[in-house]
């Protein structure tokens, strides 16, 4: 069963809308994995993260791509990199990271509601 939250536990996590303008490759990383940099808007900027999302995405197609984020965890680190969010995904039949993204362009910075 999964365990059950209230409303105001939902409200704590901030996840918001951004677009990626920027990706590396990250040889350092256990599983093979990108480094992104993802734009938020003017209120919280652009915020680094670590995404092992190699096996369906190129680095020249997630530039540009509109992703959805957790942007209020402390931040993480990986190896000799800082990942300050977490960009969220589903796993697909074989396990592989498939990206959620809004399915039409928003504001970068929206936040999920």
């Amino acid at each position: 069963m999964v365990e059950q939250i209230t409303f105001e536990d939902f409200l704590k996590v901030d996840v918001r809308v951004g677009t990626i303008i920027a990706v590396d490759e990250f040889p350092d990383a256990r599983k093979p994995a990108y480094k992104l940099r993802v734009d938020f808007g003017d209120d919280i900027g652009v915020r680094k993260s670590s995404a092992q999302v190699t096996i369906y995405y190129t680095r020249e197609e997630l530039v540009g791509r509109q992703v959805v984020a957790v942007v209020n965890f402390p931040p993480r680190q990986i190896g000799k990199f800082m990942s300050e969010i977490l960009v969220l995904g589903v796993p697909d039949d074989k396990g592989e990271v498939v990206l959620l993204q809004p399915d039409h362009k928003v504001p970068n910075g929206g936040r999920l509601f």
